[in-house]
């Protein structure tokens, strides 16, 4: 399965779900492979230090020459890999949009391993760029986290109807996977009204398990680990580990 994180709203966890929802699949025992198609490689540096490493996703897709060997990384998680990112993957917008093919460029490369693992998770840039489009027609779901705020809807009608046009063009098989809801705090009246206005909006897509708003998530980066080895005992950890057991269950 093939799950891409997408909400060109930024700042609504999109990196944390990748991240802690990809190192919980793996602590189930599921083989997983996390993609950072963000130039901004927050999921990259929340795993790998960027000396590690010399190639990235810039180089895997715009060079015919750099294998996928050549770019996946192994990460301190058993079963847990990652195909890192850098700046550089800014530059491959401009290289792809003159392309015919431009837009089936992560799908074509990736056609042959994504069969090695249980799950793959494709982090994404705060756009709706060639990035993200790529990212959309390589996936076999969509996953959109949404921050219970009071903009919590904004853009989302731009976000669907990419999908629509994803799943029309170039990807038929694209499906929504569901909603989560992110940076979650029960004891104010914009989360609750937000909480209404997502569930209304996509009914029984949206998961049951609520992303709280926890400092611990937001400091576990800043130590190259995943919430379940930084503080595995926080509510962060519990939340994403339910996330993860119910997104296995629902498919």
């Amino acid at each position: 399965m093939v799950i891409t994180i997408a909400n060109q709203k930024g700042g609504v966890g999109k990196t944390t779900t990748t991240v802690n929802l990809g190192a919980a699949l793996a602590l189930m025992g599921y083989k997983t492979l996390v993609i950072d198609m963000d130039p901004q490689a927050n999921s990259t540096v929340s795993f790998i230090d960027p000396h590690d490493f010399q190639n990235t996703m810039f180089d895997f897709l715009e060079s015919g020459n750099i294998s996928f060997e050549q770019v996946v990384q192994q990460t301190k998680i058993n079963n847990l890999s990652i195909m890192p990112s850098s700046i550089a993957l800014a530059k491959l917008e401009a290289k792809l949009v003159s392309e015919i093919d431009g837009h089936f460029r992560l799908k074509d490369k990736i056609e042959v391993i994504k069969y090695n693992y249980d799950y793959i998770l494709i982090d994404t840039p705060p756009t709706l760029g060639l990035i993200t489009i790529n990212s959309l027609v390589a996936a076999s779901h969509l996953l959109i986290p949404i921050q219970a705020s009071y903009y919590a809807l904004e853009g989302t009608d731009d976000l669907l109807e990419t999908y629509e046009k994803v799943r029309v063009r170039s990807n038929p098989d694209l499906t929504l996977l569901g909603v989560v809801i992110t940076l979650y705090d029960k004891r104010t009246v914009i989360a609750k009204d937000s909480e209404s206005h997502i569930k209304k909006l996509f009914g029984n897509k949206v998961y049951s398990t609520y992303i709280s708003k926890n400092v611990r998530l937001e400091e576990s980066p800043a130590y190259k680990e995943s919430i379940f080895t930084f503080a595995p005992e926080s509510r962060g950890a519990i939340e994403y580990r339910q996330l993860a057991e119910e997104i296995v269950k629902s498919v």
